[in-house]
């Protein structure tokens, strides 16, 4: 940045902008966290477990080696997409009912854990079951490095439970896939031709009630080259939904193209990968026993309940750091 002639450079200086801001972070960060953890050192040389400061003690602890693990997964992000937004888009698989309650509960766990993370999400489409459960839901979560702490939830979800919906009380297997994709900024150029477009709006609206739209406000929008279709129904107005459409079909275009690119690579190289539905990326089980594992690492946990209620945070590492190593191996 003190070079000569850096800020001659008209566009070209808010990337380097951007990574200052965001090592800068994390080191201030990491200073905040040394300042805190010797004073908390310094304070329980002072008091004993029997003083009433005592519990207040262990709080700031609790905290500090939270913030510290969440510092620690992020010097893993090394994508430049990492520190962006993400769109989330959960399908409902084979299994009717079992399928679309699988997709409101791992709806429920990403919703927890953005409320964790302190990241604001935006329902912008959603479609309930006819009986119980979601058949799909796409979210925006915004916040810092939202894709970057996404993007390990990418693939196929499996449910082995008993299912409520079953009257004889079997053993089910069902299935969601899990899209992740980052929301591109206005510095990333994707071109869309108006001509490859087919705008379509219809009436949003669930079963009834206040969810009912009376005028014609949601928006698909089909990209016919790809045939990429994106939908919006819960902003206020057309032009809303359809604004916030676009941004949505540009960064799904931009990873389409992206993945376009690896696959030509990966065919160069006489490389093929399988990527079925069938492929799962991680297993839930309910029952006969408790067991929560990831098949990509190998990390796993028996505390079922501790990650429905989004403490996902090991496995999100886990993803990461085996990311890096194969990133280091190539």
């Amino acid at each position: 940045m003190s070079r000569e002639g850096f800020w001659d450079n008209r566009g070209g200086e808010n990337q380097i902008l951007g990574e200052y801001k965001s090592y800068r972070q994390i080191w201030e960060q990491y200073q905040n966290l040394q300042e805190r953890w010797r004073e908390a050192q310094e304070f329980s040389s002072l008091i004993s477990e029997t003083d009433s400061e005592f519990s207040e003690l262990k709080k700031e602890i609790k905290s500090l080696t939270q913030e510290a693990e969440d510092l620690k997964i992020r010097l893993l992000f090394s994508e430049t997409e990492d520190s962006h937004n993400a769109i989330v888009t959960i399908h409902s698989g084979a299994g009717g009912v079992e399928s679309q309650d699988w997709v409101e509960m791992l709806f429920r766990l990403y919703l927890r854990f953005c409320e964790r993370k302190g990241f604001e999400v935006r329902v912008t489409d959603i479609l309930e079951g006819e009986e119980a459960g979601l058949k799909y839901v796409t979210f925006l979560v915004q916040g810092d490095y939202a894709y970057g702490y996404l993007k390990s939830e990418r693939g196929v979800h499996r449910l082995i439970r008993i299912s409520p919906f079953d009257a004889n009380r079997r053993r089910h297997t069902t299935f969601a896939l899990v899209e992740v994709t980052p929301e591109m900024g206005d510095d990333i150029k994707v071109e869309i031709e108006p001509q490859d477009l087919k705008i379509e709006t219809f009436r949003a609206g669930g079963h009834g009630g206040q969810h009912v739209n009376v005028t014609d406000s949601a928006v698909r929008i089909i990209h016919i080259p790809t045939g990429i279709v994106v939908q919006c129904q819960n902003e206020r107005s057309q032009h809303q939904n359809k604004a916030l459409a676009m941004r949505i079909l540009k960064s799904r275009l931009y990873e389409y193209y992206q993945e376009e690119q690896k696959k030509k690579i990966m065919e160069m190289k006489g490389e093929r990968k399988d990527i079925a539905w069938g492929n799962q990326i991680r297993t839930y089980v309910f029952h006969p026993y408790s067991l929560v594992k990831d098949h990509r690492t190998g990390h796993e946990t028996g505390n079922v309940e501790r990650v429905m209620n989004g403490e996902i945070d090991d496995f999100v590492e886990a993803f990461l750091e085996k990311s890096q190593i194969s990133s280091e191996k190539e």
